[in-house]
């Protein structure tokens, strides 16, 4: 057992890292993406706020692997996406195909959690800072967003540990992360269980 975990533990810290890189980027450009889509959502316009929510129903009523799997296997039979050198650069690669799918998928939550963070503000204060002459913008910046912000933690919080748990998803386009290192151990060692283990713990590391 020893001999095993001196083996599995330096493979699946490689892992590691690549786990840690597409949550990174994953949650970085998901963010941005929800921030935009929950604006988007309260908007009076009915066409931005239908996309925001149609967009939102899509992703969120969709499984992760699925939405992997269109990206990854789906689109790179489009001769569309294959005459386009910057579609095709995204899509020939798993690691960056697992992260459009990752950001696309946790932009979709994010939306709901920072829209619900967003229409908790109270009325009053917004009003106020209008009568005291303050741009939309301002508003925004100094007073909505950070009480948004504040009210979104908890629930942004458990957003984040599913996208770290979302990640495993990226071995199966040949992603070498935690998970895809644990299944080449596997194969070597047919130690299947004392294996997946290990990798579970250190998921559980991760998200303490």
């Amino acid at each position: 057992m020893i001999d095993l975990i001196q083996l599995a533990v330096p493979v699946l810290l490689k892992g590691l890292w690549v786990t840690a890189a597409l949550t990174f980027v994953s949650v970085l450009i998901g963010f941005n993406l929800g921030l935009g889509l929950a604006l988007m959502r309260l908007s009076s316009n009915w066409l931005l706020s239908g996309f925001a929510k149609y967009y939102s129903n899509v992703f969120r009523g969709t499984p992760l692997l699925v939405q992997i799997f269109l990206f990854y296997y789906g689109l790179g039979q489009l001769s569309l996406i294959k005459d386009n050198a910057v579609l095709w650069w995204v899509i020939s690669d798993g690691s960056r195909c697992a992260v459009l799918a990752l950001a696309l998928n946790t932009a979709a939550s994010t939306s709901e959690i920072l829209r619900g963070g967003l229409m908790s503000v109270p009325v009053g204060l917004v009003e106020a800072a209008q009568a005291c002459g303050m741009s939309r913008m301002l508003r925004f910046r100094r007073i909505e967003f950070p009480l948004a912000i504040r009210q979104a933690l908890p629930a942004y919080g458990n957003e984040l540990i599913l996208v770290v748990k979302g990640t495993s998803l990226a071995s199966t386009i040949t992603v070498l992360e935690i998970t895809g290192y644990a299944k080449r151990l596997m194969s070597q060692t047919f130690a299947i269980f004392e294996i997946f283990a290990i990798a579970g713990l250190l998921y559980l590391v991760i998200n303490l």
